[in-house]
Order: structure tokens, then C-alpha cells, then sequence
């Protein structure tokens, strides 16, 4: 069940907190395996080509979501941090190399898995430059979009073990 948490400590944040059956180590190969992304990386039935994963600070990151009636959402990004299996932070406003790029939405995500009893407690946090890039983002669909690709990832996860 997604958590719009209402004490974030930044209004322009929008956060998911979720425990997850699978645990944290499975998560991260899910999350660092670009065979394994696809997988479950966009709500389906929407596609997810990985067209660059160099994980890495300053490393490409960009998707490519399809969808069954033509749509698609081009993702370039970048990585700025990376924990093994605990931490994980990208961003839309930056390309690999540290290029400087302007998004359809603008936003940092922070990615953090801790063990919770035999699985995880998976939280996301999406900070965005203002209110109202958070608002459009959350009139997207936020919520229900990375809440359901979180419910995946669980799934998807739970089937590498």
C-alpha cells in the first residue's frame, strides 16, 4: 500500500514506503541487473527497453517505455549515488557524464532497501525542483505508476530466489 507520507521534510517530496516479502539482496539484482529491470521496471503491459545502464556516479541511466498502443516515454538520466544494496539515487536532470539536461519532469530519486524481518523495507523518495513539479508529477499518476512498479519488482523479485 503506497504511503504519501505526510511528514516528508520537504513539501516538493513525493514517498513510497513499502515492506516488500523479498529481501534486500534479491531486490538489488533486480534493481542492478539491466536484464532484470526490464522485467519490471514500468506498469505493465507498458515495455521497458534499457538503452544505458552504466552503474556508476555519473553514469547513463535511460529507459524507454512503450506501451500496446503506440505510447512511449523516453527516460535519459543519469546515477549520482550508488550503496551496494542499500542505496540507491538517480536523476532526470542530468545525462551520463554529468550533462546537464532538461526533462519532461524534472526529478531526483533516492532508492533505499533495509532488511525487514525475512524481506525489505523499500522506500522512495522523489524530490522535485518545486510545488508544482511535484504537483504534475503526482496528477500523472505518481501514486499508482511507481506504486505498482514496486508491487512488481516484489513479484518479480520473489521469482529469482
Amino acid at each position: 500500500m503506497p504511503n504519501n507520507d505526510a511528514n516528508a521534510a520537504d513539501t516538493r517530496d513525493l514517498v513510497i514506503i513499502r515492506t516488500l516479502r523479498a529481501p534486500r539482496a534479491t531486490l538489488w539484482r533486480a534493481w542492478t541487473e539491466p536484464e532484470l529491470l526490464k522485467e519490471w521496471w514500468c506498469p505493465k503491459p507498458w515495455t521497458t527497453e534499457v538503452r544505458a545502464f552504466e552503474l556508476r556516479p555519473g553514469g547513463a541511466f535511460h529507459t524507454t517505455m512503450r506501451g500496446p498502443e503506440g505510447g512511449v516515454s523516453d527516460n535519459p538520466g543519469s546515477f549520482l549515488e550508488i550503496v551496494s544494496q542499500k542505496r540507491l539515487v538517480f536523476t532526470s536532470m542530468l545525462l551520463g557524464g554529468w550533462r546537464p539536461h532538461v526533462p519532461w519532469i524534472g526529478f531526483t530519486a533516492v532508492i533505499t532497501m533495509e532488511d525487514e524481518g525475512a524481506g525489505s523495507r523499500y522506500t522512495t523518495r522523489v524530490m522535485h525542483p518545486d510545488d508544482t513539479a511535484r504537483e504534475q508529477h503526482e496528477k500523472l499518476g505518481f501514486f499508482e505508476g511507481w506504486g505498482t512498479v514496486i508491487t512488481q519488482l516484489d513479484l518479480f523479485a520473489l521469482s529469482l530466489r
